[in-house]
């Protein structure tokens, strides 16, 4: 049984790779970071994966994840944010497994980040139900039950109030709005309430950039459920796509 993976998360603006130890979640490589090409489209986006699996020199035979900011199904990518159109409704995993000859996992940038946090991170050791939310441009979602990653949760499109919930809550309208902590805390307070009405959760997990802090508006969020802050940021999506590679194809 492989002890390393390769994770590789594709993002709007940087696509990101690393050989990640599976029983620590460390980084055993250099982390490599190419920019995604303008206009994101497909093949570009293939290509530049490629030159950053090249500069990882990693064994061929190591099990590799990628991340991507969709709705992925049977590894077909079925919505698209901050990237080309065209990988709407795209076998996008098949693609990626031509274009780099190897066998690849294709995953939710989100599913990937709560993988890692469950497996890694701060709900290492926590069973329930758990949901890591990512607060930036949108709200991206996972959602895990004992250990297993129910994928493709979207939760940030939750209509509330009329509106899609991460066009008012995302950290982008707080600075959008220029809404202070407090306010922006409300906004949070009726997302999560609502979340907590639909699945009863043991553990919020909040990651993204704001998280980091989270001790200036934490205490606004006023819930029932635990929340804390994510361990990992730019790396959580390199270790949850290798890890759920390393289990796909142990």
């Amino acid at each position: 049984m492989t002890t390393t993976a390769v994770g590789i998360d594709i993002g709007g603006t940087g696509i990101k790779g690393g050989i990640v130890d599976l029983a620590t979640g460390a980084l055993v490589s250099p982390r490599v970071k190419l920019p995604t090409p303008d206009g994101g489209k497909p093949d570009d986006i293939a290509e530049t994966t490629k030159q950053v699996l090249e500069q990882l020199e990693a064994d061929p035979s190591l099990p590799i994840g990628i991340d991507f900011p969709a709705v992925v199904l049977h590894g077909k990518t079925m919505s698209a944010a901050n990237v080309s159109k065209k990988w709407i409704g795209f076998e996008a995993e098949k693609f990626f497994e031509k274009t780099l000859s190897r066998p690849i996992l294709f995953v939710n940038d989100a599913d990937a980040a709560g993988f890692a946090e469950t497996e890694y991170g701060a709900a290492k050791g926590r069973t329930g139900v758990v949901m890591l939310t990512t607060l930036g441009t949108g709200i991206g979602s996972a959602l895990i039950v004992d250990g297993f990653l129910v994928p493709n949760t979207e939760l940030g499109h939750l209509e509330i109030d009329g509106h899609d919930a991460e066009s008012k809550a995302a950290y982008s309208a707080k600075e959008r709005e220029d809404l202070s902590w407090e306010k922006w805390g409300k906004r949070l307070t009726k997302y999560y309430s609502t979340l907590e009405k639909l699945f009863s959760p043991d553990l919020f997990i909040v990651g993204g950039g704001v998280s980091k802090h989270f001790d200036e508006w934490g205490h606004f969020v006023d819930i029932t459920t635990e929340m804390i802050p994510a361990q990992f940021l730019n790396n959580a999506g390199i270790l949850g796509a290798a890890a759920l590679a390393a289990k796909k194809h142990s």
